[in-house]
């Protein structure tokens, strides 16, 4: 059951859909966070600096204004967008896993980091985002690789490697984790 409420005039289910699609296709969540780290931007900032195809982005950039996770801030060419935090908790069978835009940009390193990508091939997108609660507290020295290893049952190499590879995005998110 998902708990954020939908924005006006946005289906929820098209909004569920795209944050499915921003789970499972880098390019759509690298353009989401982009613009939500540096908004408002261009779709030519966003080609720029993302050396994404202009299509491509215009594309992407449309699927997110049509869900109501990005908005025009300018109404005349060249228009300029802005995102807003995407905060979706679902509950199933008594699990709770919440979308952040944390999990979003660990996803998006997909492509960039073939330890993720391992990851979620053997433990799915929910043991992504538990290993990237843990993360934020390797991070902090609360936690060490071995403790981590444990609580998530995985071998002490295996959870050293993806705490490693979300190191990054823990430090990019410290201050936004809760």
């Amino acid at each position: 059951m998902a708990h954020s409420p939908p924005q006006p005039g946005r289906p929820p289910i098209r909004q569920l859909q795209t944050v499915v699609d921003l789970l499972e296709t880098p390019a759509l969540a690298r353009i989401y966070l982009y613009t939500f780290q540096n908004g408002p931007v261009t779709v030519a900032n966003i080609v720029d600096e993302l050396d994404i195809p202009q299509g491509t982005a215009y594309d992407y950039v449309q699927k997110l204004e049509a869900a109501g996770f990005v908005e025009k801030t300018r109404d005349q060419r060249p228009f300029e967008y802005d995102a807003e935090s995407i905060s979706l908790t679902l509950s199933t069978n008594g699990e709770t896993q919440t979308i952040t835009p944390a999990l979003i940009a660990a996803t998006a390193r997909r492509g960039e980091n073939e330890d993720i990508d391992v990851y979620i091939e053997r433990h799915g997108l929910d043991g992504l985002a538990v290993a990237l609660t843990y993360a934020y507290e390797y991070l902090d020295g609360t936690v060490n690789s071995r403790i981590a290893a444990r609580e998530l049952d995985l071998s002490p190499l295996e959870a050293e490697i993806i705490l490693q590879a979300l190191e990054p995005v823990a430090e990019e998110f410290a201050d936004t984790a809760a």
